[in-house]
């Protein structure tokens, strides 16, 4: 029989994982395709989605505040941008913009608050994270030679980054808490926030953008079309993960935060 703090744990673990996991998710695909489109292979898309995503969703995870931070700064410079440059819709110049910014209202954070490493470390063990589970799945698609659609692909990456990170945050964490310059880990950590932000504004902005080819459009347009199965994908691959390693004895409710 579950005592009652046991069983609100179970459902924290499966509530809060169910919500990184959609989030993982959606930008994982968004991501995914995305960079496709830009020219990457299959492969290098799969690898580097899943750095930034995971890298993303870690900073959400372990560093709200910071990671708050960085999306506010993200959303900002990229209205901003949008404002003063029109239809001229530049990725890189986008992004920049929106990791400027993001430094600058990291720097404020870290000063105000006092912030130590520990939201970089936990960000670099999400990149950690995202750079083994993308390799597996590189592997695992190499292997099966079937297509495999955004929810079970999303599923499965999220399944992946999240056990990798449950099983190394701790070590990892404390390996590199202690070297990792204090000063700068939350302008770091919202700068990237910023960034991810500034790109998927740039990629909802694409759609409705006069500058854009046609193909452009429809290569974006085809991207947004697959972000839904990517969040409820990630979603259940969150939920069911989260639920497995609560009850195995990997307790969210442990967990450290910044």
């Amino acid at each position: 029989m579950l005592s009652k703090e046991r069983f609100t744990a179970i459902v924290t673990t499966l509530f809060l994982w169910s919500l990184a996991g959609a989030l993982f998710g959606g930008l994982y695909i968004g991501l995914y395709e995305v960079l496709q489109v830009l020219g990457l292979g299959p492969a290098q898309a799969v690898v580097v989605a899943a750095l930034a995503a995971a890298m993303t969703t870690a900073a959400f995870y372990s560093a709200m505040p910071v990671a708050l931070m960085g999306a506010m700064a993200g959303v900002l410079a990229s209205i901003g941008y949008l404002i003063v440059g029109g239809p001229r819709l530049e990725l890189g110049i986008i992004a920049l913009v929106a990791a400027g910014l993001g430094l600058l209202g990291g720097a404020f954070f870290a000063w105000t608050s006092h912030a130590g490493a520990r939201p970089l470390a936990e960000t670099l063990t999400g990149l950690l994270a995202g750079l083994g589970a993308g390799a597996i799945l590189v592997l695992v698609l190499t292997l099966y030679r079937q297509p495999v659609g955004a929810f079970v692909m999303a599923a499965g990456i999220v399944a992946l980054v999240g056990s990798l990170f449950q099983l190394n945050e701790h070590w990892i964490v404390k390996h590199v808490h202690g070297w990792l310059p204090t000063t700068l880990a939350a302008p770091l950590v919202a700068a990237l926030v910023a960034a991810v932000v500034g790109a998927s504004i740039w990629m909802v902005a694409g759609t409705t953008a006069a500058a854009l080819a046609p193909e452009a459009k429809t290569a974006v347009q085809r991207v947004l079309a697959e972000v839904p199965a990517g969040f409820l994908g990630g979603l259940l691959g969150g939920a069911v993960t989260g639920l497995l390693l609560e009850v195995l004895g990997f307790r969210l409710e442990e967990h450290g935060t910044v």
